[in-house]
């Protein structure tokens, strides 16, 4: 690996670890967040374009979309113990095990004392990467 694409793979660990510590606790939910029901929508198809299923998964999910300049086109939080993330063509493979360390960090600081699961989808929603992080070890496990 060259001088540039192991500065970038740093550069990019480091810029979603600082976005997410920074912003973790900024996370609070407003009444503003909160999704509702559109007159005539389907409750399931309602379900699947919301972020989370959860107050606190749904603004966790827009805020790591919103942060992520570009590297995440879609996220979901589900029973706030469970992140899936659609990365963008922009992350190349070898930054994926990188970001979705980061997403595990920020994840745990926003829904602590509970083991975490964090789904990483290709571009065309393929499951590339699964990280679990299990609290009793403080390990996260990739597969």
């Amino acid at each position: 690996m060259n001088l540039m694409q192991q500065s970038r793979k740093i550069l990019v660990a480091l810029v979603l670890i600082l976005v997410l510590t920074i912003t973790a606790a900024c996370g609070g939910v407003t009444q503003g967040d909160r999704t509702t029901t559109l007159p005539g929508v389907n409750r399931d198809i309602a379900a699947q374009l919301e972020r989370g299923n959860t107050p606190q998964g749904q603004s966790f999910g827009n805020w790591v979309v919103q942060t992520s300049r570009g590297l995440i086109k879609d996220a979901y939080v589900r029973d706030n113990n469970k992140l899936g993330v659609v990365i963008s063509s922009q992350v190349r493979p070898n930054e994926v095990r990188t970001l979705a360390r980061s997403l595990v960090e920020g994840f745990r600081k926003n829904f602590p004392n509970q083991d975490l699961t964090v789904l990483v989808y290709a571009p065309d929603k393929q499951l590339i990467l699964t990280a679990r992080y299990d609290i009793q070890s403080n390990q996260i496990q990739y597969t």
